[in-house]
C-alpha cells in the first residue's frame, strides 16, 4: 500500500493523472498506482475516484477496472452515468465492459514519462 505519503496527498496525485486521461480513451486503477509508483494501490486508486465525484475536472469515468469493466458505475449520480460518459466519447460500452478496451487503453506509465 501506500508509504510515507497521505491519502489526501495520493489522491491528488491520482487525480493529477486522471485529469490527464484523453478524450476517447480509458485507464485502469491499476496502470494509474503503478505510474504513481504504488503497484499494489489499484484499490486506494478506486478510493480515490469515489471521492472525486465533488471534484471539478475528473474524468473520473475513464478509468475501469483491469479488464475494461465499469466497475465503478455505482459510484455515479444513475446506474447509467458512467456508460452514457463514455459513449458520448466514442467508447462503445456492451454488458458494462469497454469494447476494444486493449485499443483504446491509455497507460500512463508510457505516456507520462
Amino acid at each position: 500500500m501506500i508509504k510515507n505519503i497521505s491519502k489526501s496527498d495520493f489522491f491528488s496525485k491520482v487525480y493529477n493523472v486522471v485529469s490527464k486521461v484523453p478524450f476517447g480513451k480509458v485507464t485502469t486503477y491499476g496502470a494509474i498506482a503503478n505510474y504513481l509508483g504504488s503497484k499494489k494501490s489499484a484499490r486506494v486508486v478506486g478510493w480515490a475516484m469515489n471521492a472525486s465525484h465533488s471534484k471539478e475536472n475528473i474524468p473520473a469515468h475513464r478509468v475501469v477496472n483491469r479488464i475494461g469493466l465499469l466497475s465503478g458505475k455505482n459510484h455515479f449520480f444513475g446506474n447509467n452515468l458512467m456508460r452514457q460518459l463514455l459513449e458520448n466519447e466514442g467508447i462503445e460500452v456492451k454488458n458494462d465492459q469497454v469494447v476494444n478496451f486493449k485499443i483504446i487503453f491509455w497507460d500512463p506509465s508510457l505516456e507520462l514519462q
